[in-house]
């Protein structure tokens, strides 16, 4: 068997395999049996990068949020396999703990430690940057969760370029943890919170200099760069209006240019629209999530399909917002 590519993330020492499993389907689209038969053959497929939030899935009627973490710590006891993995989650979203101070960090890394049975949580994100609060916040109360042991490395999700490069400046400055990952929404279809610096630098400008490794989520945008979304097509999907609503003019380009692709390399839509992301120079890894069994194979042969200049060029350019 060939050995799983692995990519370090930022300056730190996680190595990770170069498709992120998404965990928001767990307790949500996916109940746990299924939940664990996806997890058992992302890890039998050399996976180990395993994404989830303190949030995941409360948006659900009856359920509270850590529904996910929950999941993943009840597989993790089962298979006895935690030290083989890195494992993502994040703060800042939930109900009670919303925001990023450091007594909300210091409740919400309890909480999510004893949902996921673990003693280290691998990679914490601060789920989204609160503009209205000094980005000097999140990151003391992240680092102070390094300083214990609690966390192994943090990252960033949602924030914008400039707010990126305060806080790794901040960071340096008083020595303090440095953001390793940035999880920002990424794909054909949608570049601007990556590629859009809105006056000031990208999100991809400052990754690059900085070493911050970007992990795109939405990577797939609800399901629409999988190819199921086709003029005259109804999809039963939770996520089927907002993955519609990508079919438009420069939608029916992108899909032209995947089949296109995808039939010359004998893969899927899906595996080409992850390929064209892992192309890019500022991604790691991108996130990915599987609510069946069926889905998963695509998603992980992205892993190792290397797409031509010219074909990431032709994505690249028929995914501008104004064509040429």
């Amino acid at each position: 068997m060939t050995e799983a590519p692995r990519i370090t993330l930022g300056e730190s020492d996680l190595s990770v395999f170069p498709i992120n499993l998404g965990g928001n389907v767990f307790g949500w689209t996916s109940d746990e049996e299924t939940s664990f038969a996806v997890l058992d053959a992302y890890v039998a497929a050399g996976g180990n990068f395993i994404d989830t939030a303190d949030v995941y899935s409360a948006w659900v009627p009856g359920n509270s949020g850590g529904e996910s973490e929950a999941i993943i710590g009840r597989w993790m006891a089962a298979r006895g396999n935690r030290d083989d993995l890195v494992i993502a989650t994040k703060v800042g979203m939930l109900r009670g703990t919303e925001g990023t101070s450091r007594d909300v960090v210091r409740r919400a890394v309890e909480a999510s430690l004893e949902r996921l049975g673990t003693d280290r949580i691998d990679l914490y994100y601060a789920h989204r940057d609160f503009t209205d609060r000094p980005v000097e916040e999140a990151v003391e109360a992240l680092h102070e969760q390094v300083d214990q042991g609690r966390v192994r490395t943090i990252g960033a999700s949602n924030f914008s370029g400039q707010r990126l490069e305060q806080a790794l400046r901040f960071a340096e400055s008083e020595n303090l943890s440095k953001y390793v990952a940035i999880q920002n929404k990424y794909s054909l279809v949608e570049r601007d919170d990556v590629e859009g610096g809105g006056g000031g630098p990208t999100v991809a400008e400052v990754a690059l200099a900085e070493n911050v490794s970007v992990l795109p989520y939405s990577s797939l945008a609800s399901g629409f760069l999988t190819g199921k979304y086709r003029d005259g097509v109804s999809v039963d999907s939770p996520r089927s209006e907002g993955a519609s609503a990508y079919l438009d003019d420069r939608g029916r380009r992108v899909l032209a240019e995947l089949d296109r692709i995808a039939e010359s390399h004998g893969t899927s839509v899906t595996s080409v629209s992850l390929a064209w992301l892992l192309a890019q120079p500022s991604v790691a890894a991108p996130i990915a999530s599987a609510r069946t069994l069926e889905q998963l194979p695509d998603l992980l042969e992205a892993a190792s399909l290397e797409l031509t200049g010219d074909e990431v060029d032709a994505l690249t350019a028929a995914s501008e917002t104004v064509s040429a």
